[in-house]
């Protein structure tokens, strides 16, 4: 037993131009979201959250606003890509290749098209990506191009924040101190009178 260093990200080093990353999780648009999303960002076009003034367009329902599929599609990638990036430097090509509708499934994945190093900043390297977003069914419904610095292994910028606990933590409590902070308990998870 012992301290388990969970996912950290990959680093300026870890990307190999020609790699392609399928991002794990799967992400169902409800109808919410994209009305929440929508008038969230001031989008006052009916077509996604009107229904009556939809179903009479070509698509017969509310589209889901195009911005909400590409902040879906990047936030997808982050645990693959982006994990350890400081700063986006460029967006490319964005494209909506096919309507989205609510009720449907994003999946997304990316291919790293190059990579350098950045002669500003030694402790980092500059990355582009192309990342497309596909529906249930298969059909890319965006693609576009990401082009971010990401920090290399061992930068002292990512030199761990997780905060040292007064006690550590054990098996039978949470720690091994003399409370639990409201001076009703032993440490041990057992009440004090």
């Amino acid at each position: 037993m012992g301290l388990k260093q969970g996912w950290t990200g990959r680093f300026f080093e870890d990307f190999e131009i020609g790699d392609v990353y399928q991002h794990p999780l799967g992400r169902t648009i409800t109808e919410t979201d994209n009305t929440w999303f929508t008038l969230l960002t001031m989008n006052t076009n009916e077509m996604h959250f009107n229904a009556e003034y939809a179903a009479r367009s070509e698509f017969g329902k509310p589209l889901v606003v195009s911005t909400l599929t590409v902040a879906i599609a990047v936030g997808q990638s982050v645990t693959d890509l982006t994990q350890n990036a400081f700063a986006n430097l460029g967006w490319d090509e964005i494209r909506m290749t096919h309507p989205v509708f609510a009720g449907d499934t994003l999946y997304s994945e990316s291919i790293v098209l190059e990579k350098r190093e950045s002669a500003s900043r030694p402790h980092a390297g500059i990355v582009m990506v192309r990342t497309r977003a596909l529906n249930q069914h298969g059909d890319e419904v965006c693609s576009f191009k990401r082009t971010f610095y990401v920090y290399r292994r061992g930068a002292e910028q990512l030199e761990n924040l997780f905060p040292v606990g007064k006690s550590p933590l054990s098996l039978n409590g949470t720690g091994t101190g003399t409370g639990n902070g409201t001076g009703n308990g032993n440490g041990n998870g057992e009440a004090t009178a």
